[in-house]
């Protein structure tokens, strides 16, 4: 058991920012496993859109442009939250690298025309 993360492309159009039902055909953009800080980056940005589900697992979270931005910026800066949980391992900082090459990843998919959201399990 543990965190598991991830990032999912779809062509189909995706209105809600938040709590949305899995779309029907999807791809593969990123995964992630036990990086609690970028859960905890998610997780404010589900909260900021309404999101309301106690312990955001299983929760889908659509991200934008501009959100690709703010966490482009928190990567580099080294400011993705202190997270914890029980079966979240810990982040290290290792892990700049492989984010910044998720935000590449979802940003070519959004030149695509396609729409990126993130999604965890614990």
């Amino acid at each position: 058991m543990g965190l598991d993360m991830y990032a999912y492309a779809t062509k189909e159009p995706i209105e809600e920012a938040v709590d949305f039902s899995e779309p029907e055909n999807t791809e593969d953009v990123h995964y992630w496993r036990k990086h609690p800080n970028l859960h905890g980056w998610m997780e404010q940005l589900y909260r900021e859109r309404g999101g309301d589900s106690p312990d955001f697992n299983l929760d889908r979270l659509r991200l934008t442009d501009a959100d690709l931005d703010a966490l482009e910026a928190a990567v580099r800066g080294s400011e993705l939250p202190q997270t914890e949980g029980f079966f979240f391992g810990q982040s290290d900082g290792s892990e700049r690298d492989d984010d910044l090459e998720f935000i590449r990843k979802a940003r070519a998919a959004m030149a695509d025309g396609k729409t990126v959201f993130y999604i965890a399990w614990w």
